[in-house]
């Protein structure tokens, strides 16, 4: 098999699968299961072989075309780049997709909607395979939409609650709020550059031969970038993310982990060019990324519900991706990618087996639940491994990968020739921000592992009634968790080897930098010990966070006010002009046409009441009627 069609069957196999169990799902549900994994998991395998025989490479293309666009030298093409970006990505999305539906025939074996979930999570996969291997921007653009309606119905899965529902209508809303801005900045983007082709594009804005300049860069970037924001879930339009917590924890994973929010970053990084051609969006690019870092890991810090800490950090996490961008440091983004892939999908999937354990995922009722911890071990264990690779915890991959985000900013606030410039004030930007993140990341990491799993100086009060005590979990999800254990604990490691595969870059730990991150990391995890061990005894109080953050505490826990913002510049007065254009079109212009319509009718009865159907009176009407004429000729005769 050629690597070419390996690479096709990649995205193929999970869209195929997914079109069998749309089809066949109700009827023959003993099939779903295999059709859910095998197919992924056969993709992930040919990801592995691509990667393997294309890493390191140079970049392997093909194209066919699809659909002429009036412009002979404009075509939309199927297009196929593997580069080291592409195939590393892939994957990533792959291997996680795989453990999501594998995970997922313990954690919803009983829902009766399982044959949809699963088809829309083979459809999310393959969407964002596609996006990844893609060279063609309108095909990146479908893809990117796909992967856009599935999150719509996987956070709606449990459409019965009013939640889930809000979330979902939420999460779809939002993401097209920037997807709008992004289209037109494609379409900007492929006229001034006369093709869709990104390896063209890209080859166009860096080679040293080539003379051509982007005719408004600036307003291209903005463009994109709102687009990326909202898939991405960065400040403004990140406050769908925590909502869509209400699906199924094992969508949230893949959501967090390898598709959606994931899309958005690699989308910048394979333009970068594109970017960095504008040092006006580098700076608003690194502003919204250090915006983005300390404000969700200061809302982290105010959470009560497992899912919603997770889903904070990962907006972190991509603010920490977007800023290595900012500094044009694209390989240290795709690193902390990767690495944030493995380990976020394992703290989710976690979460799922604590939740199902414990019949709850909030951190108040956990506290109170003796035993957690030898009631679900595996999940106490790799949720541990995931969170020290949270906290970037050296030797775990969390540390290597931000420490090349974090070097990449010292790089460009020190080596940028006086410290003035663009770059310059984008990397101290993005620099203290994620020292300051390195800080509150370790110590919400630390409170939901404290507060979760940990008994104090004293013992705790009484478990739970045995009534609130779910089943365990099954040997497929604990299984899962093990296999995603071991990159978020290895895969930082391959730092060495990762640049042969990237842009040949270093992306090896710097000594200041990692003493100064690692030592932040450190203290923040202390602080929270110590606020921990201090509201346990003064007055047995479960949560350590309020006294830590002080007047900050509610309003981080309500995301700052971001969304009580949007409803009251938004959202209300969407709703009145609704409202008043209700009133006008029930109230005014459908009383103009009820009473043209009226008109018509009183005659239409008038005339109706006059055919009786009796011939004396219509002999009667015609005889009274030639009188009248006949009166009136006389009178008009005799007026003459």
């Amino acid at each position: 098999m050629t690597v070419t069609t390996a690479a096709v069957l990649v995205p193929l196999l999970p869209a195929l699968a997914a079109a069998l169990i749309f089809l066949t799902g109700r009827r023959a549900p003993g099939f779903v299961q295999p059709l859910a994994v095998l197919p992924t998991l056969a993709a992930a395998g040919l990801a592995v072989f691509v990667a393997v025989r294309q890493g390191g490479e140079e970049p392997l293309t093909a194209a066919h075309r699809l659909a002429p666009t009036g412009n002979d030298s404009l075509p939309i093409e199927l297009a196929l780049r593997l580069d080291g970006f592409a195939v590393l990505v892939a994957v990533l999305v792959a291997v996680v997709a795989t453990c999501v539906q594998l995970y997922s025939t313990g954690y919803l074996r009983g829902d009766r909607r399982y044959p949809s979930y699963a088809a829309l999570v083979s459809l999310f996969t393959a969407a964002m395979l596609l996006v990844v291997y893609t060279d063609d921007l309108i095909v990146l653009l479908v893809g990117w939409e796909v992967m856009g309606i599935c999150s719509y119905f996987l956070v709606g899965h449990y459409w019965e609650t009013g939640a889930a529902r809000a979330a979902s209508l939420k999460a779809f809303l939002v993401t097209k709020l920037g997807d709008v801005p992004f289209l037109i900045g494609i379409l900007a983007l492929a006229s001034d550059a006369g093709t869709f082709r990104i390896s063209t594009i890209v080859a166009r804005l860096t080679s040293s031969l080539s003379s051509f300049e982007l005719s408004h860069p600036t307003l291209i970037a903005l463009l994109l970038l709102a687009g990326v924001a909202g898939k991405s879930a960065q400040v403004p339009l990140h406050t769908w993310l925590p909502d869509a917590m209400a699906g199924p924890t094992p969508a949230s994973a893949l959501i967090h982990a390898a598709t959606m929010v994931a899309a958005g970053v690699y989308f910048v990084a394979r333009l970068l060019p594109v970017f960095t051609a504008s040092a006006a969006a580098l700076i608003v690019l690194a502003v919204l990324a250090a915006l983005t870092m300390t404000g969700s890991a200061l809302a982290a810090l105010a959470q009560d519900d497992i899912k919603r800490i997770l889903a904070y950090s990962t907006i972190g996490q991509l603010g920490l991706m977007t800023g290595a961008l900012a500094v044009a440091n694209r390989e240290a983004a795709v690193f902390h990618l990767l690495t944030h892939g493995a380990f976020k999908a394992l703290l989710f999937l976690a979460a799922g087996v604590i939740i199902h354990t414990a019949g709850t995922g909030s951190l108040r009722a956990l506290s109170r639940l003796r035993g957690l911890k030898e009631r679900a071990p595996d999940a106490y264990w790799t949720m541990t491994i995931g969170l020290l690779a949270l906290a970037a915890i050296p030797p775990f991959s969390g540390f290597f990968s931000k420490e090349a985000v974090i070097g990449a900013a010292e790089h460009a606030a020190l080596d940028s020739g006086s410290g003035s410039g663009s770059a310059a004030v984008a990397g101290w930007i993005v620099l203290a921000a994620a020292l300051l993140t390195a800080l509150l990341t370790a110590a919400y990491a630390a409170r939901l592992w404290l507060v979760a799993f940990h008994d104090p100086v004293h013992a705790r009060p009484e478990p739970l009634p045995a009534a609130a005590v779910h089943e365990d979990s099954t040997p497929a999800m604990t299984t899962v968790l093990w296999l995603l254990a071991v990159p978020a604990l290895l895969l930082g490691l391959t730092y060495r080897a990762l640049p042969d595969w990237l842009d040949g870059g270093s992306l090896a730990p710097t000594l200041t930098t990692s003493v100064l991150a690692t030592a932040a990391a450190l203290t923040g995890g202390l602080i929270m010990y110590a606020g921990w061990r201090r509201a346990y005894e003064a007055d047995a109080a479960v949560d350590p966070g309020p006294a830590l953050l002080g007047p900050l505490f509610a309003p981080a826990g309500a995301g700052f006010g971001l969304d009580t913002a949007y409803r009251t510049v938004f959202v209300r007065p969407t709703r009145a002009a609704a409202t008043l254009v209700r009133f006008l079109d029930r109230t005014v212009i459908d009383t103009y046409v009820r009473g043209a319509a009226t008109a018509p009718g009183l005659l239409g009865t008038l005339t109706r009441r006059a055919q009786t159907g009796n011939v004396q009176t219509y002999l009667a009407a015609l005889i009274g009627g030639a009188l009248v004429l006949a009166v009136a000729a006389v009178l008009v005769a005799a007026g003459g």
